[in-house]
Order: C-alpha cells, then sequence, then structure tokens
C-alpha cells in the first residue's frame, strides 16, 4: 500500500499519466492538491521533445494544475544540460521541431545545417521528419559526429492510438550511418536522475516515480534508488505487466487510486 506521507517527493510523467491529448487523468487534480497540501515536493519529468518547459508549464496551467517552470524537467532540457556539460564548444545537427532547437539554444549551443560541420546530431521527436533530414544526419554520423538521443521512446500515446516517436527515428540513422547511439539523455538514463535530484535536492529513497511506460518512467526509478508507481491510464497493459521483469513497487488503476489507498 503507497503511504504518500513516508515519502518527500512524488515525480510524475505527463502523456498517460496526467493527461492523454487535452484532457486530464482521473484522479489527478485531486490527487496533486492532496500531495500539495501535505507539503510534499512535486516535479513534472517528461520525455518531450516537442514541448520547452515553459510550453509544459503552460499546458498545465490550461488544464487547471499550477506548476513552476522549475518543477518540470524535459528530455530536451536534459540534452542541453548535457551538451552544456560534456560539450560546451559543440556544433549541433538537430532532428526534431522546433521547441527542441528553442531550447538547445537557450544553452547557447550551437546549431548546424550542414553535415560536414556537425560535430554532435541530437535527435527528438519530428512529426515533418524527411529523407533529406535521414540524408544530412547519416552524413554527420559516418563523417564522426556523436549520435545524441533525446529519448528512447518507440512511439508516443495519442488519443486513440499511437504515433512514432524519436527512438524510431534514431534507429533509422544508426542504420543509414553505421553507428551506434553515442549518449541517451533522457528517461530512463542515469544522467536524466542525476539532474532531478540535484535541481530538486532530494535523495532518491524519499521520492516516487509515477508514470505509465515500464522501460523509461518505472526503470528510471528503479534504476535509481526511487520506489515506483505504475498507473494503468497509458501504454503499458496487464499482459505486458504479466511478461516484464520490470516491476513496479506500486501498481495503481489510475492516479486517484494514490489518495484512496492510505
Amino acid at each position: 500500500m503507497l503511504d504518500t506521507d513516508r515519502y518527500d517527493a512524488y515525480f510524475f510523467d505527463l502523456d498517460g499519466t496526467i493527461f492523454l491529448g487535452n484532457e486530464l487523468l482521473p484522479g489527478v487534480e485531486k490527487t496533486l492538491a492532496a500531495l500539495r497540501e501535505k507539503q510534499k515536493k512535486i516535479m513534472f519529468l517528461t520525455n518531450t521533445t516537442v514541448q520547452t518547459r515553459t510550453a509544459c508549464q503552460t499546458r498545465l496551467q490550461k488544464l487547471g494544475l499550477a506548476a513552476r517552470r522549475e518543477e518540470i524537467m524535459t528530455a530536451a532540457y536534459a540534452a542541453g544540460l548535457y551538451l552544456q556539460e560534456n560539450a560546451e564548444q559543440a556544433r549541433v545537427l538537430i532532428v526534431g521541431e522546433p521547441a527542441l532547437e528553442e531550447e538547445i539554444a537557450s544553452f547557447h549551443i550551437k546549431q548546424v545545417q550542414d553535415a560536414e560541420e556537425a560535430t554532435h546530431v541530437l535527435v527528438g521527436m519530428d512529426r515533418g521528419f524527411t529523407y533529406e533530414k535521414l540524408q544530412q544526419a547519416a552524413d554527420a554520423v559516418r563523417k564522426g559526429a556523436h549520435l545524441i538521443v533525446a529519448n528512447p521512446d518507440p512511439v508516443c500515446p495519442v488519443p486513440g492510438g499511437a504515433i512514432p516517436d524519436t527512438w524510431a527515428l534514431a534507429r533509422a540513422i544508426e542504420t543509414a550511418g553505421g553507428a551506434s547511439v553515442w549518449a541517451m539523455t533522457g528517461k530512463p538514463s542515469r544522467y536524466y536522475a542525476e539532474q532531478v535530484f540535484q535541481q530538486f535536492h532530494v535523495q532518491p529513497e524519499r521520492c516516487v516515480m509515477v508514470g505509465d511506460r515500464l522501460e523509461t518512467d518505472i526503470l528510471l526509478g528503479k534504476n535509481s534508488g526511487m520506489k515506483t508507481a505504475l498507473v494503468m491510464t497509458g501504454v503499458t497493459t496487464s499482459r505486458e505487466l504479466e511478461a516484464t521483469e520490470i516491476q513496479p513497487d506500486y501498481i495503481l488503476p489510475t492516479m486517484e487510486a494514490m489518495v484512496q489507498v492510505e
């Protein structure tokens, strides 16, 4: 049974956990309000690269959820932190949407369009992905550019199904470029977890990771020493849960169960 009084901080995935499309999922508002009333720390951890932290904040506010930008970590922002710390003089060819470009620009990292100039190729979700983009990215990788992937999500849940996400594009670039991914900065990477703990000043054992994906949300929590809670409102099915070795500490039908089980 999840006793919310036992932990100091709660980390929530967004898509499939907090909302789906433009709708809050059941029990979300009630659960977050209860946790904030208990003065628990809350942070939203998303693998999105198609929204900046500011855009995520605005989206949550439009859905009636108060959130500070500092309470949001995206895969795009984590990629910027990684490049800033590990390749400050990088020349980055981005495969992604304007939000990823904007987030990387906020770190004053040089962006290039020519494969000949690139030292790194950064891949995020790109709903405008073309053969030309694949060619440029593959050429850069073949010439020695490091392939950085913002997140390992093969698909993104949307109302009525799912659409291809970052990892599908990264695999195409790997295949065409003849080189493997150099680094992955989003969930469930250790780098992502370390950034969250540093920015929020919390100890892993005092945190709960809540999400709908076993291979990103739950694995992030388990690999970094957090307790984990899987909500069955997103991509993971009961059959998939039974078939995997990645087992959460808690299984919740909806977010509302977090406050009902106490």
